[in-house]
């Protein structure tokens, strides 16, 4: 069986986290990400079910995650991944967005999976720049020129104002749960705080966000977490600080939506400091 091998680094220069999986045969449960995820497959197949669409992605392809949207991922017939991706935080999507448009707006991937793309060829130069920690300016300017390349083919303006009131009563429960991530939550209190009963709640919820409001909680939880463990927070600490009942429960939850443990996350910014 390959060797399985996880590797993080962050590029202070574009201030983008570039992910490289080698080997991976863990299924990823439904979770979603507060930045962009720009990545591709080497090689290995997956099952991908991005905001209750399926799609099956191989060798050469290009997913493109939006910030807030779920999604789930398990490998094929026992085939094991290989896979890079660039974590982009929004307000540079917003920035570049912003330079070939002239409007101030944060852009949404309309596409998720850009099959056999022309531009993965530019993403794994880039990526492999970003892990050779290489600080030059070829680097930045493959960087600008893949994102305005993927914003003009990938993405439509900013959507017009289309929400009803279901729709904004789940987005309060969405920032009530942000900044209470800390404190015991009850489906009750999200249930008043979005005027609707338990059951309208709950479906409502998924259907808006594609994932159950205990799950949006425990996602917000673990990024929320990971800064902690960023800045060099014992585990046991940002457990606590995050609202987790218990180290081991932390723990689980982690590993399963990073793929580390959080001492393994934790160790990759101390190394960097160093």
């Amino acid at each position: 069986m390959k060797q399985e091998e996880r590797v993080i680094c962050f590029d202070t220069q574009l201030e983008i986290e570039a992910y490289e999986f080698k080997g991976v045969m863990q299924k990823f449960p439904n979770h979603f990400h507060e930045h962009y995820v720009i990545g591709f497959i080497e090689s290995g197949q997956r099952r991908l079910i991005y905001n209750n669409t399926e799609y099956i992605v191989g060798s050469g392809d290009i997913l493109l995650f939006n910030p807030l949207e779920s999604h789930t991922c398990e490998q094929i017939d026992d085939q094991a991944l290989d896979y890079r991706c660039l974590n982009i935080k929004p307000e540079i999507m917003e920035n570049i967005a912003a330079e070939i448009t002239g409007r101030v707006y944060v852009p949404r991937f309309t596409t998720q999976v850009a099959y056999r793309s022309e531009q993965v060829d530019l993403l794994r130069e880039l990526h492999q720049m970003i892990m050779a920690e290489r600080e030059d300016f070829e680097k930045e300017e493959r960087f600008y020129f893949l994102i305005v390349q993927l914003i003009k083919a990938y993405t439509e303006p900013a959507p017009g104002s289309e929400d009803e009131t279901s729709n904004a009563n789940i987005l309060r429960v969405c920032d009530y749960l942000e900044k209470n991530y800390n404190q015991p939550v009850t489906l009750d209190d999200l249930a008043h705080l979005a005027k609707m009963n338990k059951y309208s709640l709950l479906r409502s919820f998924t259907q808006v966000k594609g994932i159950t409001p205990y799950r949006y909680l425990e996602n917000t939880r673990i990024n929320k977490a990971k800064i902690l463990l960023e800045q060099g927070v014992e585990p046991i600490e940002a457990a606590m600080e995050t609202g987790f009942s218990d180290q081991s429960h932390f723990t689980r939850y982690f590993k399963s939506f990073i793929g580390l443990n959080p001492g393994q996350y934790r160790d990759i910014f101390k190394k960097e400091d160093q």
